[in-house]
């Protein structure tokens, strides 16, 4: 695994809001080879799950005072449980437009195969290993934002993407998981997947919503 993420995207503009670019990112990693499984219910979803793999990038803010996404890194963890694989990847983003310690790490983002699958305890325990490595925050145009992880889901049954179906979020700190999704309208609606308590920097109580 190379030791930096390399930047910008390809095909990827600096986007005006961090909203922006996580609309755009949830397509673009649900689109790529084995990124959806399918619900676990439907016909054949082992094989599908097996085949399976998840797609990690890094959503950054750069000194232009915008937002920029990483290239994607696949990884795929032969330990994973039914409903867990791993994602890793490199902490830091290398852009040759900027100096790599002019950039600052918002999101972590990944797709989760099966459908949908909320965060997990391994997905927090990442996100509190890299709120130690940057920082719980980043200071941007929008104001103090926490280092956050995402999770993208597609909602189809049988493992063929129906593109970007929602997406669950969990900011560094915050006490509750949130799940996204649009309505019929294409308006994006927000609800609770969980609470978290924290015990210390690294100790967490993780809660789904049932």
């Amino acid at each position: 695994m190379p030791a930096r993420l390399d930047g910008p995207m390809p095909g990827t503009p600096l986007f005006n809001t961090a909203w922006d670019a996580l609309l755009a990112a949830c397509p673009l990693i649900l689109s790529q080879r084995n990124a959806t499984a399918g619900n676990a219910g439907a016909a054949n979803f082992d094989v599908r799950w097996r085949m399976s793999k998840e797609y990690c990038a890094w959503l950054y803010y750069v000194p232009d005072d915008r937002y920029a996404l990483s290239k994607l890194v696949e990884s795929s963890d032969a330990t994973r449980n039914q409903f867990e694989q791993g994602c890793r990847a490199p902490a830091f983003v290398q852009d040759p437009r900027y100096p790599p310690d002019s950039l600052k790490y918002l999101y972590f983002l990944h797709n989760h195969p099966a459908t949908p699958t909320n965060l997990s305890e391994r997905d927090l325990a990442a996100l509190a290993k890299m709120a130690r490595i940057h920082g719980g925050y980043a200071e941007t145009k929008a104001g103090r934002l926490p280092i956050g992880i995402v999770a993208f889901f597609s909602a189809g049954s049988s493992g063929n993407s129906t593109g970007c179906d929602g997406f669950y979020e969990y900011t560094y700190g915050s006490a509750e998981v949130v799940r996204w999704t649009p309505d019929d309208e294409g308006r994006w609606r927000r609800t609770q997947a969980g609470t978290v308590t924290w015990d210390s920097e690294t100790e967490f109580r993780f809660v789904p919503t049932r």
